[in-house]
């Protein structure tokens, strides 16, 4: 979940990051050492607040540069499209204590999970053209996002966002549903995590199809039930998580609760849809796996697309987790021959004609 607040043309860098803290330090008491901000490495404005109004020493505001290849390729510099509005972003980061591995941002170790952004400031204050140069906005604007899950976590003392209590509750419901009393299995995450983005999506309207954002949907409940039918789960249980997800979140979300038969249902058909090639899928993906192999061929990718429904990422997640890749270009190729086979085949022939030498139809007026 996103927390956020904009400004169309009215307060800008100063109250922005004079707001944020404020709530970040006095409202939710979160300490001030334990926060480091980062800016745009041209953006002296933002430096300046920081350190200047806000008080932040030197060392914790960081300056990223472009570091994406090119300019305004930036981790801190956000752009709506390849032209737009654009503009500088300066990121509030929480240290998490050296306990735990990695370094501060545009440090090499900031992959690690010690220094977790929680708060980023958009400044829109550019207009980017097709040349790459920009030009200021007569009206500049605000935007920014806060993770909820990631204050959660540091408001409730835990690392890992799947350690809050709304996750714990959860990831309990998908033990009990799988029958997995190992609450620190990784597909118990995974299908906690998919059962809130997949039935929320459902409630808005998206339905599970083979296109656009309907198989981004497919693709998200297919992976949790593999994730299940991992864990020993040989039928329907993910819409079984409908129900708690609801008494959790249903209060917040009212629309989640009105639309929960509906969800289940949803969820349901599709798990039984699936369940039907499952296992033929999974057992022909072992056998191409077994003789160790370190590629899946793409055919065989494709075929378990296909014929047994298995989303490419899927099919990518069981090979990641047994050190094989898949062969990609072969599984487009595959695909691709099969497009071009369903053109020919249904390609309609102008140059054909139907004669019919049949009696002439006479209009006898209306009975």
């Amino acid at each position: 979940e996103m927390l956020g607040n904009w400004s169309f043309g009215d307060y800008f860098k100063k109250e922005s990051i004079a707001w944020g803290w404020e709530l970040l330090t006095q409202v939710y008491g979160l300490p001030a050492d334990k926060l480091t901000a980062t800016v745009y490495h041209e953006d002296d404005e933002a430096y300046d607040i920081w350190t200047k109004d806000i008080g932040l020493p030197p060392e914790r505001v960081i300056r990223i540069g472009d570091n994406k290849g090119g300019k305004y390729k930036s981790d801190n510099f956000w752009m709506m499209a390849d032209t737009g509005p654009c503009g500088p972003c300066s990121e509030i980061f929480y240290d998490h204590g050296p306990h735990i591995p990695g370094g501060p941002p545009g440090s090499p170790e900031e992959d690690g999970d010690r220094f977790i952004e929680i708060w980023n400031h958009v400044f829109m204050q550019f207009e980017m053209h097709e040349d790459g140069s920009v030009t200021r906005l007569p009206a500049p604007c605000v935007d920014t996002g806060m993770g909820l899950e990631r204050l959660a976590a540091i408001l409730q003392h835990v690392h890992s966002n799947y350690e809050i209590d709304l996750f714990e509750k959860l990831i309990a419901a998908a033990g009990q549903a799988t029958g997995c009393a190992d609450l620190a299995n990784p597909s118990l995450k995974v299908i906690a995590d998919h059962i809130r983005a997949t039935a929320f999506l459902v409630s808005d309207g998206v339905i599970p199809s083979n296109e656009g954002r309907g198989y981004v949907q497919r693709r998200i409940i297919r992976r949790a039930i593999r994730h299940g039918y991992k864990l020993g789960q040989k039928q329907p249980f993910f819409h079984k998580l409908v129900a708690p997800l609801v008494e959790l979140m249903g209060a917040a979300y009212p629309r989640l609760q009105a639309e929960a038969k509906r969800v289940e249902e949803v969820l349901k058909a599709e798990e039984e849809r699936f369940f039907e090639t499952l296992a033929n899928g999974m057992e022909i993906l072992d056998d191409a796996l077994i003789a160790g192999r370190k590629e899946l061929p793409g055919h065989v990718a494709f075929k378990l697309h296909d014929t047994y429904g298995f989303p490419l990422d899927l099919t990518q997640d069981v090979c990641r987790e047994r050190g094989v890749t898949v062969d990609v270009a072969g599984f487009d190729e595959a695909m691709a021959q099969q497009k071009a086979a369903g053109r020919a085949a249904g390609k309609f022939r102008m140059d054909k004609q139907v004669e019919y030498g049949g009696a002439a139809n006479v209009f006898t007026g209306y009975d």
